[in-house]
């Protein structure tokens, strides 16, 4: 789960990341009455002096017993998750060459002899804290903070280690904090070359235990799917499976596309610092409590983690560093991915770079969801992203790959599932499908001001659902006389006039219904370096367009519900555009076993806008290729 400042700043309604409230099944309960800010202002002055390197050992430990016995007297006592059923719960260390000392919860199976050899799955990640997956933040993002009682491991994954009855098929179950979180020594860097160190040495450590056959596989969602995805670049031994729900390719993704900031590319930075900066429970040992304030390997370091993230160059040395795209391309590990084409925390950025760049077994869903995990339900039970048996899928990917068990994964499930705009599924060998041909449209030239108003939905919740919404230089497409298929990833090319550096662009496509009723499906930006030719992916999707509907591009300034687009207020001309499309060209009249997706429906209800017609009437180019009707192939 990576964290989202969205939630808590500017009140957008996704899910908190990691779980919904209900898919977690023995919830931490949180302390009435209790002041998480106080509890993090505790921590976050007098703990950050107290480094080795200026303090004596006797008197750091007694500060930091005074400091924990204030959070005592502040906060009422709680109990800390007990280990999942079945289960016994143990502590360990990891102690890496750069003298990082990783922090680990072990949970194995308590029928089982101490000496019983098995399979390990493990997770490793910033959630892992005994206090709360995300410091005294927790309940703006409807997850539990528990600062005072007695320690036990983290509930993260309880939903998956019950669900998937780890413990009774014979597996080992192991949490890991990254450097600078949790029990974990260290400064965090935001999946640099420490982070992936920690990656490596987790799972070798793993491997190597005497309890471990050697066979470890990888489990998370968000951040801690993303050190999956390090593992497969890495291939650390005795990585044997990784399975990576809506994780990021390339962190600078994350926070930026082409220069352009996300509106949490400031906030997000200083808040991960702020999970850092959490300490555990009061019932955790004081050797826990100690790794957890101390990131005196480099002095400063939530300043300088911070700073660090706001360059905005793709190209410069800290964010190639970061780029796991083409760290794994080649990479052999078996994957099993899943990313939403609509999600609006991990965007689908460079997914289909990074899943297709991969040489080894891999599996993938992909559909219209959010920050949702493939267990998630809501309150009535309804599955978040519309399919049945995640878990059992999940099993028999590590059951094939890290105990040689069962069936081979794809001759069961389909290689990929995915979601299409209707909300149905099918079964794909690969996405985009291999029989998506791209037409090149040419776009129409115009000028528009770089105001960075316009919103690209009505998605976004008060002030953008009141627009603008349309403005800038729009190309229609006739209508469709028959079904037309959108799969795969958009590209625009642009020349462009711009008086000075930084002005926007941002290329938008729509499907625009008989009423004119434009729902986006695909989105870019871009920040000029001045007056030039620039030429940029947009995000992937797969989207149905029934006859009557035509495609809407347009050229604008901003998505100002997406992007933190700053206005130059000069006009940019657009003398020339371009955009490659992919449509399908044969038909899919097989369904698999999948239902919609509950973002999809509120998507649909809530993005479209209606463009006027006489926009549509004049912006229509009869030239614009139109996809023939879908063959029987």
């Amino acid at each position: 789960m990576f964290f989202s400042f969205w939630t808590a700043a500017w009140g957008d309604d996704s899910p908190p990341y990691g779980c919904t409230g209900q898919c977690t099944p023995i919830p931490r309960r949180q302390p009435p009455n209790c002041d998480t800010r106080g509890a993090l202002g505790l921590r976050s002055p007098a703990l950050r002096r107290l480094g080795k390197s200026s303090i004596p050992d006797a008197a750091r430990r007694a500060a930091l017993s005074a400091l924990f016995a204030l959070v005592l007297i502040a906060a009422p006592s709680a109990a800390a998750d007990p280990p999942p059923p079945g289960s016994a719960w143990h502590e360990n260390y990891i102690h890496e060459s750069d003298g990082t000392v990783l922090h680990a919860d072990v949970l194995r199976p308590a029928d089982l002899p101490k000496s019983a050899r098995t399979p390990v799955i493990l997770s490793i990640g910033p959630y892992f804290n005994h206090s709360g997956q995300v410091g005294p933040a927790g309940p703006a993002e409807d997850v539990p903070y528990t600062p005072a009682g007695d320690a036990g491991p983290s509930a993260r994954f309880f939903d998956f280690v019950n669900g998937a009855h780890l413990m009774r098929r014979g597996y080992t179950y192991v949490m890991v904090d990254l450097r600078g979180f949790g029990g974990s020594t260290g400064c965090l860097d935001w999946v640099g070359p420490g982070e992936q160190a920690d990656v490596e040495a987790a799972v070798e450590w793993a491997a190597r235990q005497p309890w471990s056959t050697g066979k470890v596989g990888m489990y998370g969602k968000s951040y801690d799917g993303v050190t999956g995805l390090i593992g497969e670049a890495l291939h650390p031994k005795g990585l044997a499976a990784v399975v990576a729900q809506e994780p990021v390719y390339d962190l600078y993704r994350y926070l930026y596309m082409n220069r352009v900031r996300f509106e949490n590319s400031l906030a997000t930075p200083a808040l991960y610092d702020a999970i850092a900066g959490t300490p555990g429970i009061t019932g955790d040992t004081l050797a826990y409590q100690e790794s957890s304030v101390d990131d005196t390997s480099r002095p400063a370091c939530p300043a300088l983690n911070w700073a660090d993230q706001q360059d905005p160059n793709h190209s410069s040395p800290y964010w190639r560093q970061r780029d796991l795209i083409a760290k794994a391309r080649g990479a052999t590990t078996p994957l099993f991915l899943t990313q939403g084409f609509i999600e609006d925390n991990t965007k689908p950025d460079g997914a289909y770079d990074f899943f297709n760049g991969l040489a080894g077994p891999k599996r993938a869903w992909f559909g219209m969801w959010d920050h949702v995990r493939g267990n998630d339900t809501d309150e009535h039970g309804r599955l978040a992203m519309g399919r049945k048996g995640w878990f059992d899928e999940v099993m028999r990917w590590y059951g094939y790959y890290l105990k040689g068990t069962g069936p081979k994964p794809t001759s069961v499930d389909p290689p990929v599932a995915v979601e299409s705009s209707d909300g149905t599924w099918r079964a794909e060998k690969t996405w985009p499908p291999p029989d998506a041909r791209t037409y090149t449209a040419a776009l129409r030239p115009g000028t528009y001001t770089d105001d960075a108003t316009n919103s690209g939905t009505k998605a976004g919740g008060a002030p953008y659902d009141q627009g603008p919404h349309g403005e800038g230089i729009w190309t229609f497409s006739p209508k469709f006389g028959h079904l037309v298929r959108f799969a795969g990833v958009p590209r625009v090319t642009v020349n462009q006039q711009s008086s000075f550096q930084n002005a926007n662009l941002t290329a938008d496509v729509y499907d625009v219904d008989p009423q004119n009723d434009a729902t986006l499906i695909s989105r870019g930006t871009y920040l000029l370096g001045g007056t030039g030719r620039v030429s940029f992916d947009l995000y992937g999707d797969d989207w149905k367009l029934p006859a009557g509907h035509r495609l809407g591009v347009l050229i604008a300034s901003s998505n100002s519900e997406w992007w933190s687009n700053v206005p130059t207020f000069q006009p940019v001309t657009v003398t020339s555009a371009s955009i490659t499309l992919p449509f399908l060209r044969c038909q899919r009249n097989q369904t698999i076993q999948g239902n919609p997706s509950i973002k999809l429906d509120s998507y649909l209800k809530d993005a479209p806008f209606q463009v006027p017609a006489d926009t549509v009437d004049s912006a229509t180019d009869p030239r614009f290729p139109v996809p023939p009707p879908l063959a029987s192939c």
